[in-house]
């Protein structure tokens, strides 16, 4: 099955590619497949962003488009950055300026209280314009420091059992990511319909 994702983020394109490639399905992003815009994201929640970006991608192309929206939600900061993860640090900010930010932040919180999660809600419009939602999470902590050198965003400061995603392989990072989690769920529901 050939699905488009409603994304030109390579990072993404890459990942999501690597989850879903070994389930039999082909990811193109929507630049390839000739929607070459891109989609303000302005709701409030994840599932929103995703649905606008899906919903976009699929009114163009009418063929099956898959959406996520996923951001950083860290408890001592009451859910920041949330939906504004990427844009956290100002509009044009790179990776490690955003994580700069974050270990600034809580620079004086202690590590009991510096717990976070991914989360990634994904939106998949299938043939028939119907929409399915799945939602995936990753527990973890903020640690101190940068560390590895693998992933993007927050990966490098992000951390599950003493190891940043950073420092994981990617098959690691997959098999316990948010990412990864809604995916997964979003093929067990292709192979139950």
């Amino acid at each position: 099955m050939r699905v488009i994702l409603a994304s030109n983020n390579k990072n993404k394109i890459r990942e999501m590619a690597q989850i879903l490639e070994p389930f039999g399905m082909e990811v193109i992003s929507q630049r390839e497949a000739g929607a070459d815009f891109e989609v303000e994201e302005n709701g409030t929640t994840f599932r929103e962003n995703a649905e606008l970006k899906a919903a976009a991608v699929f009114e163009t192309l009418n063929a099956p488009v898959i959406a996520d929206d996923s951001g950083l939600m860290v408890d001592a900061l009451n859910g920041a950055p949330g939906v504004y993860s990427h844009r956290y640090a100002g509009e044009n900010a790179t990776d490690k300026e955003r994580c700069e930010k974050l270990l600034s932040e809580l620079a004086d919180v202690p590590e009991e209280k510096r717990t976070a999660r991914f989360v990634c809600e994904i939106c998949f419009i299938d043939e028939k314009g119907e929409r399915h939602f799945f939602t995936g999470k990753c527990e973890g902590i903020i640690g101190t420091e940068e560390k590895g050198e693998n992933g993007f965003g927050y990966d490098p400061v992000f951390y599950v059992g003493g190891v940043s995603l950073a420092e994981m392989t990617d098959d690691e990072k997959n098999s316990i990511s948010h990412r990864g989690e809604a995916l997964r769920l979003m093929k067990k529901y292709l192979e139950e319909r």
